[in-house]
């Protein structure tokens, strides 16, 4: 099928054609504005991260200038590659960067990026990232490359060296995504590791509402060449966020452990994190209209509800070098969780009078994963071979039970709110809340080869390789545990990627992948129709991607510019058979920009310009919008380091989304909105002690605001409050 993206509908007198005026002089003549002399800085310099995170020989992808991205990232079973020489697109935020804007999760890191905006989960309070359109649930990250090790609904950064952020399709790269995301991209988080130099650092601070924080970070290197290290990590939160009467609590402890030997290396984690929410400011589902946004510091929860999870994890990672040009290696994972919620999401016509019923959900969870793969360097006259193979498996067993309160629920206002008494939830049960029985299993297991091969003194690279994944998923009743619905379905995800190096500091990519969500069962309905194949085994949800782009690198400063098409395959009733023949198509353009403009001052931001449509749907939706896609999405971060003033360094970031529709009849939508952050930092020298001091007002206008209007599926539309005006203040000390 022909590729068409019309180009004009973009070409608007927007942020985008101002962004990409500015932009262009990077991609021709920037070579020209770049010096080759060594950087300085007028800060002190911390210590500096530079041993491997992943078990790897290669390690991390060296920091680039400015040290707020990465040279590049993991693209899945090609390893670690470099931004030059991988035909995908990716940025990874470095832990400098997440420190310095004292990120307390993955959603505060990723809203740096352009392509990247942040929802909720549906009637909770997982996070969810929207990447080019689609989204990425919090249950789908990866944790240095495996998949379901993480807590299901919010990470805390203490946890994470780096958060890398791929734009597309990967299920070649990095297998199906088990929780049925992935489709615009995918987040993998790097571990924390032992640092060359002994680390002891200890971080105090506090935030709007009078929420307190404490955290240490410690590291060693032990025995011969200082091959052991060890990592520590422990952080605490407490207190009122700065939503009103919003109680948050976190508790964090983290070790990883690596060795590193002359033909092999091992690394191993252990974490632990219990966070819960007292009253959380839940989302809010249009009922007729949109409700003007409510003050951002208000809060319209229940003083009964609230929302926590525990989980324990622990992941272990080996490579073995056979020869020069052979590596084997091996990884596996568990990870058990517990997780309960009393919730009551309001239901709002435009007025802002509202609906609300009681729902109480319990869900323990224990995933398993384990992968085992080959990589091998072959040279076969002209032309070099990066050869890889490899197999994986994952496992998920979750006991769940759930209760709700009468339907009718009742009344309140989200500008006036008040408490009412918690409701029974005995209207409808579904299992044992306090014994919850087995609900649902699934199991997918794949087998992926690829060759890298590499032409004309490398500046040729062409990808090709093909992933068989099979999909396995069953459901137990609630109450008895008996067997319910079964759906067991494979398919051959192929890829194509090619890079041709025009010259040292200009690379033109483009690639062909796809992504494969679970087809689950046929639907007892669609769109109030009675389906005739209730139950039935659906096909696995393929989507397609096709991408090309630009990259230029000049040394100091970096960037891309890529164009993609990714379609989504939908389900729909079609003469009361449920078939899986809809399409939800995403063409695009993004702008990225990461480096130092000159000594001192650094830039990080881009934009990207959308066009989501619904192409075959249920209702006639056919040719609209399709929900929480806003056309245009743009950042721009700059931190400052102010001359004459050693170790003080002023920073500033705006974010702006255009509006989204919250229909699929496009009938509701929401308004644009732009968010504006500022902050400062200062090091000095204090008793011989390192003494870091970080400040940061984040939507320093205190605007409210809807700040998504989408979730989990094509068809959510529920809202999100954007956070009020929020301060943190934090001091760290190096001992």
């Amino acid at each position: 099928m022909a590729v068409h993206l019309n180009l004009q509908d973009f070409f608007k007198p927007t942020l985008l054609v101002c962004a990409l005026q500015a932009a262009l002089p990077f991609f021709v003549n920037a070579a020209h504005a770049q010096t080759a002399q060594a950087p300085t800085t007028t800060q002190l310099e911390a210590i500096t991260v530079t041993s491997s995170a992943d078990a790897s020989a290669e390690g991390l992808s060296k920091a680039y200038a400015g040290g707020q991205v990465a040279r590049g990232g993991r693209a899945g079973i090609l390893g670690t590659q470099d931004n030059m020489d991988t035909p995908f697109s990716i940025t990874s935020y470095t832990n400098e960067l997440i420190q310095n804007q004292q990120a307390r999760s993955v959603a505060d890191v990723v809203q740096n990026d352009p392509s990247v905006r942040v929802a909720r989960g549906f009637g909770n309070f997982q996070e969810l990232y929207v990447i080019r359109g689609f989204p990425v649930y919090s249950d789908d990250i990866a944790y240095n490359g495996l998949y379901g090790m993480l807590p299901r609904q919010f990470v805390a950064t203490e946890l994470v060296e780096r958060v890398e952020v791929f734009r597309g399709a990967n299920t070649f790269l990095n297998g199906a995504a088990p929780g049925g995301s992935g489709i615009g991209g995918a987040i993998n988080l790097m571990p924390k590791r032992a640092t060359n130099e002994p680390l002891t650092q200890f971080t105090a601070g506090i935030e709007s509402g009078g929420q307190a924080y404490g955290a240490v970070d410690i590291a060693r290197r032990f025995g011969p060449d200082q091959s052991t290290g060890v990592r520590f990590n422990a952080a605490r939160r407490d207190g009122e966020t700065s939503v009103k009467n919003e109680n948050r609590e976190l508790s964090v402890l983290a070790i990883g452990l690596d060795w590193r030997g002359r033909n092999a290396r091992l690394s191993a984690d252990i974490g632990y994190q219990n966070h819960r929410i007292d009253q959380p400011r839940p989302s809010v589902t249009p009922n007729g209209g949109i409700p003007r946004a409510p003050d951002a510091s208000s809060n319209f929860a229940q003083p009964w509800t609230y929302s926590k999870e525990k989980d324990t994890f622990g992941t272990l990672r080996g490579e073995f070098d056979l020869s020069d040009t052979v590596t084997v290696w091996a990884a596996a994972g568990v990870r058990k969780g517990d997780e309960s919620n009393v919730l009551a999401n309001p239901r709002s016509d435009a007025n802002g009078v509202t609906s609300t019923y009681r729902f109480d959900n319990v869900r323990e969870e224990t995933a398993k994963t384990g992968e085992i793969g080959i990589r091998a360097k072959v040279v076969i006259g002209a032309v070099k071979h990066n050869l890889v193979a490899s197999a994986s498996i994952f496992s998920l067993e979750k006991k769940n039970a759930y209760a709700f309160s009468d339907f009718a629920g009742f009344a309140g206002n989200l500008y006036n709110p008040f408490p009412v008494a918690a409701p029974p939830a005995t209207a409808s049960v579904g299992g044992n809340l306090n014994n919850p029985l087995l609900q649902a299993k699934t199991k997918t297991s794949s087998f992926a080869i690829a060759d890298t091969m590499s032409f004309v003194d490398d500046r040729v690279l062409l990808t090709l390789g093909a992933r068989h994944q099979k999909i396995e998923s069953s459901s137990f009743d609630y109450n008895t545990g008996a067997p319910d619905l079964s759906n067991s379905k494979s398919r051959l995800s192929p890829v194509a990627g090619l890079v041709f190096k025009a010259s040292d500091k200009v690379s033109l990519y483009g690639n062909y992948i796809e992504a494969l969500v679970d087809g689950g069962n046929a639907p007892s309905t669609s769109q109030g129709v009675a389906m005739l194949n209730v139950g039935a085994a659906l096909n696995p949800y393929v989507s397609k991607q096709k991408e090309v782009g630009v990259k230029y690198d000049g040394g100091r400063f970096g960037g891309a510019l890529s164009l993609f098409m990714t379609d989504r395959a939908t389900g729909r009733g079609v003469n009361q058979i449920y078939v899986i023949d809809g399409k939800q198509e995403n063409k695009g353009i993004e702008l990225t920009m990461y480096g130092e403009l000159q000594r001192g001052l650094r830039l990080l931001g881009g934009i990207t310009a959308l066009d989501a449509k619904q192409v075959a749907t249920d209702g006639g939706f056919s040719g609209k919008k399709a929900i929480g896609s806003p056309d245009t999405q743009a950042n721009v971060g700059v931190e400052w380091d102010v001359p004459n003033l050693k170790g003080l360094t002023l920073t500033g970031r705006a974010l702006y989304t255009s509006s989204q529709y919250a229909s699929q009849d496009n009938s509701l939508s929401i308004p644009s909105w732009t968010r504006l952050d500022i902050g400062a930092r200062y090091l000095t020298m204090l008793g011989g002690k390192l003494v870091t001091l970080r400040a940061r007002i984040d939507n320093l206008t205190d605007r409210n605001y809807w700040a998504s209007a989408g979730g989990a599926s094509a068809t959510d539309n529920y809202l999100v409050l954007g956070a009020p005006r929020t301060a943190t203040l934090t001091a760290s000390v190096d001992f």
